[in-house]
């Protein structure tokens, strides 16, 4: 029997319409038996989210403040819900409980869970389901990894032909506390419940029809990705495509169950479809970018005969705690790229420290770089792909700090100056779009 599992983002449940058209969207299907929330989205731009206003609520409390103001936000808006939604559903008992647990030190992760659980409670009396708590089958190790342990905790837990909801973003510790996922965690969530109940689908509901092949923002008719691997997605969402968290594809990967992003508003629309592998379709499946990197430029005669050069130069990232992203390497020249996220406060010591351990001929640093990814299974059995990229560069006046193909010849990254983004995406995905 088919069995799916849908997640619905906050913007699909932003206010009680919404969440009539998931009800629709759900009973549509009889096969939508899973059903992962996330909080509430803004229903304007200047509202704030639920999630931040339990931060609040979390902070007031440790500093001794009245946290009057967010509390009363959060129960307006669920009350607000459960009337327009003809339902029970009492919110006040939870935010005493909320209020029990707002100032202690394990805090923050619980304060930031409720919207979920909240969301949860009430769509699950709107549907008649029954709700599962994922404190209680969805667990973390002490390292902060997901317990594979969960997948039968939780199987167990939905086990029968009625509806069930489980809130998305947040599990708990060996200690039974409380924990979230990062931010867009939901996802994940969505994707543990497909692994758990071996769904035959994992529907991820939000505001977009899809993935495009480039950032709608930037080449404003950009192309529906119609199919994409896990690892080309992958590779897409680390660059910056964010319709998906990027971790949500692990749990289904190696089970192989597919993922379709779909869109609340426009449920008819056939979105994409994330797949194990794929065998036809464009070449080039996406084109993202996303700026704030900087590059260590090393250059020293014979390196590549100085046996330990290499440890050596990454161990000096290591000691500042510092990720690196990519490194591009000649006979007597060896790049790092770093986030400038992970670099605060740190390129002048790193220096230092690159000056008195390897002694370098010569040291500079490249600051101001994006980094944009040409991503595409089918790129490695065409002839002339990155000199159709590099020429589209070239006619678009960008100059290219930096190239690197992947082992898996699967993605062309190249660096650029920040301010050449965009005019960079926009020339490389016209040079792709219409070859096949």
């Amino acid at each position: 029997m088919e069995r799916i599992t849908c997640k619905f983002g906050g913007s699909s449940l932003a206010d009680s319409s919404c969440i009539r058209q998931v009800i629709d969207i759900i009973r549509a299907n009889p096969a939508r038996k899973y059903i992962v929330p996330s909080a509430p989205g803004k229903r304007t731009a200047e509202e704030k989210k639920i999630t931040d206003l339990l931060y609040a609520w979390h902070n007031m409390a440790r500093q001794g403040l009245d946290p009057t103001e967010p509390k009363s936000i959060i129960e307006e808006r669920f009350s607000t819900l459960a009337r327009e939604l003809g339902v029970s559903f009492n919110v006040q008992p939870c935010l005493e409980e909320i209020a029990e647990h707002a100032s202690r030190d394990e805090a923050p992760d619980y304060m930031a869970s409720r919207g979920e659980y909240l969301n949860g409670k009430l769509i699950a009396e709107a549907l008649g389901a029954v709700f599962v708590d994922p404190a209680e089958c969805i667990l973390f190790k002490e390292n902060g990894q997901l317990d594979p342990r969960s997948y039968d905790l939780l199987g167990e837990k939905l086990q029968g032909d009625c509806l069930f909801v489980v809130p998305g973003f947040y599990g708990a510790t060996p200690k039974g506390e409380i924990k979230t996922f990062s931010r867009g965690g939901s996802d994940i969530s969505g994707s543990i419940v497909a692994r758990a109940t071996r769904s035959s689908l994992y529907e991820n509901w939000t505001d977009v029809s899809g993935f495009r092949m480039a950032d709608p923002r930037i080449v404003p008719d950009a192309k529906r990705i119609e199919e994409i691997t896990y690892r080309e997605l992958r590779e897409l969402s680390y660059m910056g495509a964010t319709v998906l968290h990027d971790e949500a594809i692990f749990p289904v990967r190696e089970p192989g169950i597919p993922i379709q992003i779909l869109n609340t508003k426009k449920p008819d629309s056939p979105g994409t479809l994330i797949v194990a592998r794929r065998d036809s379709g464009h070449p080039v499946c996406g084109i993202a970018g996303r700026r704030g990197f900087t590059m260590f430029n090393i250059e020293k005669t014979l390196m590549n005969k100085e046996h330990g050069f290499g440890r050596k130069l990454l161990s000096i990232f290591e000691e500042h705690r510092v990720s690196w992203e990519h490194m591009p390497t000649g006979i007597d020249t060896i790049s790092i790229i770093a986030s400038d996220d992970e670099l605060k406060g740190k390129v002048q010591t790193i220096l230092e420290s690159i000056e008195r351990l390897l002694d370098p001929d010569d040291l500079t640093v490249t600051s101001g770089l994006a980094i944009v990814a040409t991503v595409g299974k089918g790129m490695n059995r065409l002839v002339g792909v990155a000199a159709r990229l590099t020429g589209a560069l070239a006619e678009a006046g960008v100059n290219i700090r930096v190239i690197n193909q992947g082992s898996s010849e699967m993605n062309i990254l190249i660096g650029v100056e920040e301010q050449d983004l965009e005019k960079a995406v926009s020339a490389i995905y016209h040079a792709f779009d219409s070859w096949q």
